[in-house]
């Protein structure tokens, strides 16, 4: 009778310890999913862009989690009404000259968000670098920043049209929104926006929301 107590026992302690080291894998698990999908839903473009440059996910997560650590680090602050003002006629004045040199226009574009970047805090300089620093907090819009940069960049190259430029400056808009503030921008200058060439019919981005079917 005691030897056969003895043995239930045995066998209760290996089957909660069973069930214990269960319950530890499963909250792991839960942990790791948790970790993952926070992951994606601040990163949004940016999780998957970097799944598929690291060809698989541990890598990328890994990089981003890193991102989030450096990012903390920066001493990062809003623009001022004053520099919000200038950068906003900055954005018009852009806006105008893309209907008579829309190569100058979108090189200026790129300079402009690189400098209220860096005037928010962000490393100034390196494209890639300022980019990854801007995905923890402007992820979303950064995708659109990055379509822009690689039609900038195909401008070196001759292989940019018209249309492509046009696109570029809509998705710098994207990017010049989200820098100045989700606030009204505050009217520094006023234009009327000018009108495209006529063979695209369609009127220049402004700062305001312009939606898009992308």
């Amino acid at each position: 009778m005691s030897g056969n107590y003895y043995r239930m026992s045995a066998t209760q302690i290996v089957v909660i310890v069973i069930v214990v080291l269960a319950v530890i894998a499963a909250a792991g698990a839960g942990w790791m999913l948790y970790r993952r999908w926070s992951l994606r839903h601040r990163f949004g473009p940016e999780y998957d862009r970097l799944v598929a440059e690291r060809e698989g996910r541990t890598a990328a997560e890994r990089e981003l989690r890193e991102r989030q650590r450096r990012h903390a680090e920066l001493d990062r602050r809003p623009l001022s009404p004053e520099s919000r003002a200038r950068f906003a006629a900055e954005w018009e004045e852009i806006q105008i000259r893309f209907v008579e040199s829309p190569v100058e226009a979108v090189n200026a574009a790129e300079d402009l968000v690189s400098r209220m970047a860096a005037e928010r805090g962000y490393p100034a300089g390196d494209f890639e670098e300022q980019a990854a620093y801007l995905s923890v907090e402007h992820a979303h819009s950064l995708d659109h920043y990055r379509q822009a940069h690689a039609v900038r960049e195909s401008v070196d190259r001759g292989e940019s049209d018209t249309e492509q430029l046009r696109e570029a400056l809509v998705h710098y808009r994207e990017m010049v929104t989200e820098l100045l503030g989700r606030e009204p921008v505050p009217a520094a200058r006023h234009h009327e926006p000018e009108s495209m060439p006529a063979e695209h019919g369609e009127q220049m981005p402004t700062t305001e929301r312009y939606e898009t079917n992308r």
